[in-house]
Formats: C-alpha cells, structure tokens, sequence
C-alpha cells in the first residue's frame, strides 16, 4: 500500500495537516493508533477537562451568588451523569472529525505505526481495531505523535489512586482528598475541578511559585483566589516518597511543611510532559532528536530527513494544541511548494483556572531577564465597570510596550474569560500594532475586552476611568 502524504498522528495538529493536505490535492492517509481520532488534546486533554472545568465554573457562581442576596441550596452531584456528559462531548467531536475525513476523501487507518526505514511505515493492530498488519509506503509523512505525562518511577507503587492528567479525567470518583504533585496548568486546573466537587485539594511545588512562565502579578489573583478554594498550597517542597496504603496514599514530603508525612485519597503527578519520540523507529531514519527528546525541525517544519516532516509536541515547545495546528498547515504549505515559515511572534498561553490567565508575545519577565528596554502599561479591572457589575474586579490587563516605536510586544490578562480575549492581543502582536492602533478601535462598554483600550491609554496617558498621569515625552 502506498500513500503520497502519511499523517503519523491524529491529533489537532495532524488532522490539521491531513485535512489541509486533502483541500490542496494530495492523496492522504491518516494513521492513528486510537479507535478515534482527537488525540490527546479531545480525547485525554484540553477538550474533557474544560467540560468539567465549565462544571466546576457553574458551582463557584452559584456559591458567590449570595454577594448578589440570591442563595442556592448546595449542589447535588451526580459522578455519573457528570462522566457521561463529558463522554458525549468527546463522542460528538470525534465523530465530526471522522466524518470530515471521510468527506476530504481522507483514509484512517487505526494502526500503531513505526519506521521501517524514511519511507515506509510498518503498521500493526493497535488493541482498538480489527487486526492491522502490513507495510505502507509514502513519499512524504508529517510526524504529529504528541506527548505523554511525564512518569516518575518512584512514584509507580502499584495503585491507581496515583493518577496522571489521563487518569484525574476519567473522574472515577469524588475524592475526600487529592494531592497535586506539581504547580503548573494541568494540575491547576484539575484540582480547580475536583475542589468545585468538594474534594479537600492539595498542592505541592518544587519551585517557589505557581505557574512559573507566567508573570507573577497575572498568577497573584489566581494564588489568592484558590488559597480560599484549596486546603493548601505548598511551595518549595518536595515530595521524597509514597506508599500504598490501601484506602489512601501516605505520602512523605521534604520541606516547610509541619506534617512531613500526610495521607491522601488519590494523587494527582502533574510535573510536565515529554515528547513521543521513542519507539516508533525514528532510527531506521535520518532524522535527528535532541538531548530532550524533541525532533529537530527548521521553520518549514523539515526534519534532517527529506522525506520527514514534524509538528506539535513532539517538534519542541510549547506544547499546545493551536501551535500544533498552525505548524501541521506550515508543514503542508511547504510540501506544496509555497512560500511558507512558522516564525510566530506571539504563541497565546491560557490557563483555564477561575480567575483564567492568559499571556502572548514577550512577557515582563523575559524583558527583564533579557536586559530589555520595555515599559509597562497596567490597568486593574477594579476600575472596570463590566467587573465592578459582576463582582470579579481581581482582574489585570497589561502590556508590554517598545517606548521607541510605541508598539505592542506583548499582552498579558488575569480574569474570567481572558481565554476568549487574548486573540486580539496576538493580531495585534503579528501585525506589529501600536498602542494608537488600541485606542482608534472603538471597544465595546461595558467588556472585559475593553481593559486591552484601557492599558493602552494608560501608556498614553489618556485613561478616563483611572487617574494616570500623562507620561513624560521625549522630542
């Protein structure tokens, strides 16, 4: 069997790559080990913890609701209807990405692929198909095999009340307790869940702070807030050692901690994740993968093999969906000849807690770090009226400005739906827009997405709703 354009993976960035193939006029072929295509990002990921994380955002508002004199009753869960509900929302995508496929004349094949040599695969039975065996030639593949949690050896004692992010997602219970073991967006996020559900939620850091890619005055609300939310946070900490105990996990910790040894329900290991780039024969080709496991590719996405190009995770950092996308339609574009190179100058960030972040381009502390002439605009959203009328004023807007040229470098958000606003901050990153270009667009009043005109004003020194006096000019 023989394809002209192989996508070895179907997650967001090789459905991306494949679809886009098909529209250009190649004749592809899909290889994807699961029985449905999604990846990690639909099936395992972004797609079912925003599902619970829309559950855990219902209950905080209902719970807040009493500052308005409106009081509900506490929430009755039912774990099942919840998971099945959650299940359906998985079904319904997955089965539109199949039926997309299906209408590009795209072929899938549910098979676990691995190189033969750089231009054949060999494809064996996967556990969730009818047995698949052979060989498949191609002229071109688009490696998109993604990443997988981190794994910690010592922490394997043979329970699975220690979970990775795969596992917190199958919500097999509601716990009494649960450790995060890591303080980064994934844990972040599921214990934000599970602490809606009524779960005491830990958190241990080796570091000494939450979220560190992310600007220290964008994660203070969030550290502020989930003090409340969680029973507690634990920074410079470490966790030496854990035991299966049964009915609970004893854990054993190094650090500031009054109780070196504590017992937990279920663990939560959130310390990252690294790149499939193992085991699927990679060294029967030339392509090379650095000492972090990531598959070294130029801005075309072109691997040291001419025949191979890679995409997503397993391309290097960051490990997001969207820059997954956008490099499976680079990596296409450069196979059909056009002028094409992923060289973003914002990759958006958005970590999905309660308040949310959100973050693109440069970032106060890599301005810093790099010696960087910047100035910083801020505009706190307790002088926005839409956060004043809905009682979320812990808010931030900011920006990241070149005082030469008076452009935008980078945009950076804390606060309920920052998510669905950072796009506005990337455009106007990619397109190198002015804080004038920010306050000539009419916003409309009264948004959150109104605080972006308002941080530019502050730059300007033209901010009605705050007193900021005009800056100092230089002619």
């Amino acid at each position: 069997m023989h394809s002209q354009l192989v996508v070895l993976g179907g997650g967001p960035g090789g459905y991306a790559a494949a679809f886009l193939a098909a529209d250009l006029g190649f004749q592809v072929t899909l290889v994807e080990a699961d029985s449905k295509l999604g990846g990690v990002c639909l099936l395992r990921g972004c797609i079912p913890s925003k599902a619970l994380l829309n559950v855990s955002r219902v209950i905080a508002e209902a719970k807040h609701a009493s500052d308005w004199g409106v009081g509900f009753n506490s929430p009755s869960i039912d774990i099942n209807a919840m998971r099945a509900r959650k299940e359906k929302v998985l079904e319904t995508l997955a089965g539109g990405l199949k039926m997309v496929a299906k209408k590009r004349n795209v072929q899938v094949i549910h098979a676990r692929g691995t190189f033969v040599n750089s231009g054949t695969l060999r494809l064996e039975a996967s556990g969730t198909e009818p047995l698949v065996d052979g060989t498949l030639t191609f002229d071109h593949c688009i490696l998109a095999t993604g990443s997988s949690p981190t794994k910690i050896p010592a922490f394997d004692i043979g329970t699975d009340r220690v979970m990775d992010s795969t596992g917190a997602l199958e919500l097999k219970d509601i716990p009494e307790s649960l450790l995060v073991v890591g303080g980064g967006y994934i844990g972040l996020e599921m214990g934000t869940v599970y602490a809606a559900l009524g779960t005491k939620v830990h958190v241990v850091e080796l570091l000494d702070g939450l979220l560190m890619g992310a600007d220290r005055d964008l994660v203070k609300p969030l550290v502020k807030r989930i003090e409340k939310e969680f029973a507690a946070i634990h920074l410079g900490t470490k966790v030496v050692s854990m035991a299966n105990q049964g009915d609970y996990v004893e854990v054993t910790f190094d650090g500031p901690l009054a109780e070196k040894v504590q017992r937990f329900s279920r663990v939560l290991v959130s310390v990252g994740r690294r790149p499939n780039s193992k085991g699927f024969g990679l060294e029967n080709t030339k392509v090379i993968i650095d000492p972090k496991g990531f598959v070294v590719t130029n801005n075309r996405q072109q691997t040291a093999d001419p025949q191979i190009l890679a995409i997503g995770d397993v391309a290097g950092e960051p490990m997001l969906a969207h820059k997954a996308a956008h490099q499976g339609k680079v990596a296409v574009e450069a196979l059909h000849g056009d002028p094409v190179s992923f060289q973003p100058r914002a990759i958006p960030a958005v970590v999905f807690t309660d308040p949310e972040i959100a973050w693109a381009g440069l970032t106060e502390t890599e301005a810093k770090t790099a010696g960087r002439d910047v100035e910083v605009a801020l505009f706190p959203w307790a002088a926005s009226g839409r956060a004043q009328a809905v009682g979320r004023t812990e808010g931030l807007t900011k920006m990241i400005i070149d005082p030469a040229t008076e452009r935008v470098l980078g945009v950076g958000m804390v606060g309920p739906h920052v998510g669905d606003m950072i796009a506005e901050g990337v455009l106007a990153i990619e397109m190198g827009a002015t804080v004038h270009d920010f306050t000539a667009s009419i916003h409309p009043h009264p948004t959150f997405s109104e605080t972006l005109a308002f941080s530019a004003e502050v730059f300007l020194g033209t901010a009605t709703d705050l007193y900021k006096p005009r800056r100092d000019k230089k002619h």
